[in-house]
């Protein structure tokens, strides 16, 4: 029997190689060693417009007015938006804006404090 990683997901032994990956059956994940983190695939790293990685709870500004749909007024540039939420999507930033509500926004538009 060769000798295959278990799952770092499930744990489970019955992994196989297909190509460059390697597969648990049992759960379908599927993983790289020379990639060093296991979680690499599940966290995606989030980036404001400098470049700047974003997390969960932090305060950004944003960089350019931005228009609100269904609304007249916008959202003019250096409005600080604190404790944002990072979500899965087009626009990956939840967050709540005074005068505004909660809105999603996205991060190329932010720059954090």
């Amino acid at each position: 029997m060769s000798n295959l990683p278990n799952c770092p997901k499930c744990n489970s032994e019955y992994t196989y190689e297909d190509g460059s990956l390697f597969v648990c059956p049992e759960c379908a994940h599927e993983w790289n060693l020379e990639s060093g983190n296991e979680n690499s695939e599940d966290t995606k790293i989030i980036k404001d417009a400098n470049g700047n990685i974003l997390n969960d709870g932090d305060t950004v500004t944003v960089i350019k007015d931005l228009k609100v749909k269904g609304s007249s007024s916008s959202i003019k540039i250096g409005t600080k938006v604190k404790n944002i939420r990072l979500v899965d999507g087009d626009h990956d930033i939840d967050c709540k804006i005074d005068g505004f509500g909660a809105m999603s926004l996205k991060s190329e538009f932010v720059k954090k404090i």
